[in-house]
């Protein structure tokens, strides 16, 4: 069942802009015949330059169309000089009514230019169909704007252009939730080490759970890449990184770990480097982001840790790379585990549960219940400590100065953190990253 209608009037031809309420007549008439159910949402898409750069025919169209608008219900004219703006306007429209299916209706000279703008601005969440867009001719027969015969592949260049103009119109928009703010600990020297936690401000991710500064993209959520992308580099410029230097972990809730440099696992939970201006990343929305510095060998290393890669001793997998690899004593690597959901607000089942009482009965609270409190971050500072690490090198949320905290319980913040706990399967994400500096 189509949710919403996209009519797309860029690039008309000049020749139907005087007869532009007969085109939307006809294309509407269409929509109801084929329509089972009742009317969708229908969105007009025209172009609309600055006022230095009008034409007689633009100035023309708008009017017709505006006038048009004022006797429909359900019929909006959304207009830019840009088709990446106006798509990306029509998306925020069909975000908030949370509709995902969705039919297309635009000269077929058009049609391979549009999907390349779909494929960047929307995910799989999203449906997709296309239909040419017809009017009547002077036989009273229905034709084709743009035969098939027009129908061009679109070219390297025009696909670059397009991701261009995606880019440019992204980077003009306005950051959402205040200013980008990113959380540092003391236990790590800058002097060595560029690192940091971001938060969920500064970004422009507008869907409320996505907003605002979230840095993932899936074919499940409805934050393009594209926006996370735009995102990360607000991060980067903020922070003071390459994003075109950046790796970040491909999760798995396993134990595996990234070495820079050699062959890359299809997933790991860890990532470890030695190599000056790479930064590395790890996601959390509850799960924790853990950074690792050796300031003596100078190498570093981040790791993801939910519950299971917690069970499965992801931190202490990290620690055994860096030492591994790059010659590392486990008594000089510093350890910090940034925001995560807290002992306060995470459950578990409790099978899970009796696995974290084996680790520390003190991971676990109200145990005879049928889903006890888990303290994941008490379970990661006993692994660590046992497999070496001194415990004036963990940094977690038995630091008494809050000044000094950089382990906030997600859950228990909404305004600042992303959580999985609290926001259901549509959540975003932060990252805790690092690099070597030069």
């Amino acid at each position: 069942m189509v949710e919403a209608v996209l009519i797309d009037l860029f690039n008309l031809p000049t020749s139907l802009h005087n007869d532009i309420q007969g085109v939307m007549y006809n294309t509407l008439e269409t929509i109801e015949k084929c329509s089972s159910t009742p009317a969708p949402f229908v969105y007009v898409m025209c172009c609309q330059m600055p006022g230095s750069e009008r034409k007689g025919d633009q100035d023309s169209l708008l009017p017709a169309l505006r006038e048009f608008q004022s006797t429909k219900k359900r019929l909006e004219v959304v207009c830019a000089q840009t088709t990446a703006a106006v798509l990306y306007t029509i998306k925020q429209i069909l975000d908030e009514k949370d509709l995902s299916i969705i039919k297309v209706i635009l000269p077929t000279l058009r049609k391979e230019l549009m999907k390349v703008y779909i494929d960047h601005l929307f995910t799989a969440v999203y449906q997709f169909e296309f239909e040419d867009l017809k009017v009547t001719s002077d036989c009273n027969n229905l034709k084709t704007i743009g035969s098939k015969s027009e129908e061009q592949a679109v070219s390297t260049q025009d696909v670059a252009l397009i991701q261009s103009e995606i880019q440019m119109h992204l980077e003009s928009l306005p950051s959402l939730k205040g200013e980008l703010t990113i959380l540092k600990s003391s236990l790590i020297p800058d002097d060595i080490f560029l690192h940091g936690f971001t938060t969920r401000t500064g970004g422009i991710s507008y869907i409320p759970t996505l907003s605002s500064c979230n840095l993932f993209s899936s074919s499940k959520r409805r934050d393009p890449q594209v926006v996370v992308k735009e995102n990360l580099r607000r991060l980067a410029n903020a922070a003071g990184f390459n994003p075109e230097n950046f790796h970040r972990i491909k999760t798995d809730h396993a134990n595996a770990v990234c070495i820079m440099g050699k062959t890359e696992p299809d997933s790991y939970d860890g990532i470890v480097t030695n190599q000056k201006g790479v930064t590395i990343a790890a996601p959390g929305a509850d799960c924790i982001p853990l950074l690792f510095a050796d300031p003596v060998r100078k190498a570093c290393g981040a790791a993801h840790s939910g519950w299971k890669g917690t069970l499965l001793g992801v931190s202490m997998a990290t620690v055994n790379a860096m030492v591994s690899e790059y010659g590392c004593n486990v008594k000089d690597i510093l350890v910090v585990l940034g925001p995560s959901v807290g002992p306060c607000c995470y459950k578990l089942p409790r099978e899970s549960a009796e696995e974290f009482h084996r680790i520390d009965p003190k991971c676990v609270r109200q145990f005879d219940s049928a889903a006890p409190y888990i303290d994941i971050r008490r379970a990661t500072r006993i692994l660590l400590e046992s497999g070496g690490i001194l415990p004036e090198n963990i940094q977690d949320d038995s630091v008494t100065d809050q000044n000094q905290n950089v382990t906030f319980c997600t859950a228990c913040h909404p305004d600042k953190f992303y959580s999985h706990f609290r926001d259901g399967t549509n959540f975003g994400t932060q990252i805790g990253f690092i690099s070597i500096k030069d």
